[in-house]
């Protein structure tokens, strides 16, 4: 059975910085693009980074320049590098496992993962 825990969640001041990580279990890592997803109270889960089994990265436009996604499959774990925060970036935030191995297209849709995380909840003071 496949986990994803999330970790690395807080409260930080506008212009901090935070790290998430994902670490998974019961399932190959590798072959699999990993995304981070986000939903702010009264809002719809948002695509906000994902990263291919080549490495390949997407960013949605407004973490671009501030947001870093990478992984480790030797660790089976996927990072967010989250800088100059922002009070807009507040919300749980959530990894997920792509439904298919070997795919390098840029999935932004919820329905392309198969497993998700519990979330963490990054919180963004002004």
């Amino acid at each position: 059975q496949v986990q994803l825990v999330e970790s690395g969640g807080g409260l930080v001041q506008a212009g901090g910085s935070l790290r998430l990580s994902c670490a998974a279990s019961g399932r190959t890592f590798s072959p699999y693009a990993m995304g981070w997803f986000r939903q702010a109270p009264g809002k719809e889960r948002e695509f906000v980074a994902t990263i291919s089994w080549k490495g390949n990265t997407y960013y949605t436009d407004s973490v671009k320049g501030r947001f870093t996604i990478s992984r480790d499959d030797a660790k089976k774990t996927v990072y967010l590098q989250m800088n100059s925060l922002e009070p807009e970036d507040t919300a749980v935030y959530y990894c997920a496992m792509d439904r298919r191995p070997f795919s390098d297209l840029p999935n932004r849709a919820p329905s392309e993962y198969e497993y998700w995380g519990q979330g963490t909840q990054v919180t963004v003071s002004s």
